[in-house]
């Protein structure tokens, strides 16, 4: 899938070298065990608690315990708890004024940018279900206690009056929006085509795809030059499961629309990217219906022989989120552990 250009550096070098250097110029963390409790920030971070560690060991590592949560789950009540930077993620002032607008930010990688962005100077706004209401109260503290404004908008993006009404309500409650994630996802493991009935398909469809498509048309009447997308892909978009077929079939869809729509908003200065994740340790796992014996070794097929925690990911979104990087646009960041699936 490499394609050369006239130097003889691949895209992929291109791309993993500007990862490389991004990483280096991030200021984020991820410690070995998760708290929600709420923590102030020092003006001048020092080392990441990780640095210089070997990444193979610094977290949790299968076998897991097995365990089920109805979906769409909680971060607290999983074992271990994720870790999303909630102790250890130090900002710099790289997002410092800029307004967020993050779905499925209580938890899992959504939590984990929140956390992040407010870190960095952001004040942020999340949606969620009601029933995660639990983990989202964390986030509102965690955001609040890096002394930003933190707008909680609980609802279900699969109608498209909620997705309206909730752009809108960001934008008004957080004085404008500069930043928008679609995070927000549906996985369900279904063995086979004959099992996945329309009504499910189209649960997943609306959840993944429709959603990011009314959320973002809404936003355009608030994004400004200068303004940032970022879309949560999956290395399933690439390498899908024979057992995620309706969410594997979206997250392609995730990045088609990702390049396209980056095209399309170029000539109005506002920056279109995707982030594909491996297997990372979220609330997805637990209530996704995976099988005990995949569950207890989730992560395992990674070169890194783990899965990956939501702090691990989180500094990619910021920077895609951050001025410096303006002219990286429909393009896919992914962190997979090692494996190099994009």
């Amino acid at each position: 899938m490499s394609q050369q250009d006239n130097s003889g550096i691949s895209r992929r070098q291109l791309v993993g070298g500007l990862v490389g250097s991004m990483a280096v110029t991030a200021v984020a963390g991820h410690a070995n065990a998760a708290s929600s409790t709420p923590q102030t920030q020092t003006t001048e971070p020092g080392p990441h608690p990780l640095t210089g560690k070997d990444p193979r060991n610094a977290y949790p590592k299968p076998p897991f315990e097995y365990q089920t949560q109805e979906p769409p789950g909680l971060a607290s009540k999983m074992n271990p708890r994720p870790d999303h930077g909630e102790q250890s993620y130090k900002g710099s002032g790289r997002l410092a004024g800029r307004k967020a607008l993050i779905t499925g930010g209580d938890s899992g990688i959504g939590r984990a940018a929140a956390i992040a962005f407010a870190r960095e100077g952001a004040d942020v706004a999340i949606n969620y279900l009601p029933v995660e209401e639990p983990d989202a109260r964390e986030v509102i503290a965690l955001i609040e206690a890096a002394g930003r404004k933190a707008v909680a908008i609980p609802g279900d993006i699969t109608d498209e009056a909620f997705c309206q009404k909730l752009v809108n309500d960001a934008a008004a409650q957080l004085g404008g929006l500069d930043i928008l994630v679609n995070n927000a996802a549906r996985q369900r493991n279904v063995e086979s085509i004959n099992d996945l009935s329309t009504e499910f398909f189209d649960k997943t469809f609306k959840t993944n795809v429709y959603a990011m498509f009314w959320i973002t048309k809404a936003a355009m009447a608030h994004l400004k030059p200068g303004a940032a997308i970022i879309n949560t892909a999956s290395v399933q978009a690439h390498k899908p499961d024979a057992n995620l077929l309706d969410y594997a079939s979206t997250k392609a869809a995730i990045v088609a629309f990702s390049k396209s729509l980056a095209k399309q908003l170029a000539e109005k200065g506002i920056r279109v990217n995707a982030v594909a994740p491996g297997p990372f340790w979220t609330p997805l796992q637990p209530s996704c219906g995976k099988k005990k014996e995949k569950f207890e070794q989730f992560g395992a097929e990674s070169p890194y022989g783990r899965p990956g925690q939501p702090a691990e990911i989180a500094p990619l979104y910021v920077t895609l989120a951050a001025a410096e990087t303006s002219y990286s646009s429909g393009q896919v960041f992914c962190a997979d552990g090692g494996a190099g699936t994009f």
